[in-house]
């Protein structure tokens, strides 16, 4: 994977870094540190910073133009699958995540997101963002076009994980990256992928 395990800082929920804080400044804390590894994310990086400064509601449902998330790549004990959802709404296979609903810890909302989604205890979370995704979410009944600003982490499975299916979910399937091409996914899924499994390209100039 893209940094070494020695380079890895494993926090499991339950630790007080993972804590449940309503602050968007940590949240924008969390972003400002992502170190982009391309130019596009470099792009994506100032444009979530410029959003968080006009929009002191970004963690929440309610601010209507768009809002922050957080999602999960779930990697199994030998780091050489991760665990992908067909999302039930979507009908695409996605990493796990889902909305801070206020909540400025991005990296604990993955985590609880993942537990919730994968059914698996004992997940253990790398807190440096691994991946940004700025994507529009199609309007529907009651709810405008909008926004998802998604903060993506590395997340670890304990050995013999059995991952259990919840409401958010058609199906869970560990995948191995070479499987991705036979799979309906998303480029952001692939290139989330490739920083995990195959390490980062060049690295952009911080912006």
């Amino acid at each position: 994977m893209s940094r070494s395990a020695g380079e890895r800082r494993w926090l499991r929920e339950g630790a007080p870094e993972l804590a449940r804080v309503e602050d968007l400044a940590l949240a924008r804390a969390t972003i400002e540190r992502h170190e982009p590894r391309a130019a596009a994310q470099a792009a994506a990086r100032a444009f979530v910073l410029r959003w968080i400064d006009t929009h002191p509601d970004a963690l929440l449902r309610s601010c209507m133009d768009g809002h922050l998330t957080s999602s999960a790549l779930v990697v199994d004990e030998r780091g050489g699958r991760a665990l992908l959802t067909l999302h039930a709404k979507l009908g695409r296979w996605l990493q796990l995540g889902g909305h801070c609903d206020g909540d400025g810890n991005l990296a604990g909302s993955a985590l609880r997101e993942a537990r919730e989604e994968s059914g698996i205890e004992g997940l253990e979370i790398d807190p440096v963002v691994l991946d940004l995704d700025c994507h529009r979410i199609p309007a529907r009944t009651g709810e405008p076009e909008h926004w998802h600003l998604d903060a993506r982490f590395l997340v670890r499975a304990p050995a013999g994980a059995e991952p259990r299916i919840s409401a958010e979910s058609r199906e869970l399937r560990w995948f191995a990256p070479l499987e991705l091409a036979r799979i309906e996914t998303d480029d952001s899924v692939r290139r989330l992928f490739a920083v995990a499994f195959e390490g980062p390209p060049a690295r952009a100039d911080r912006t």
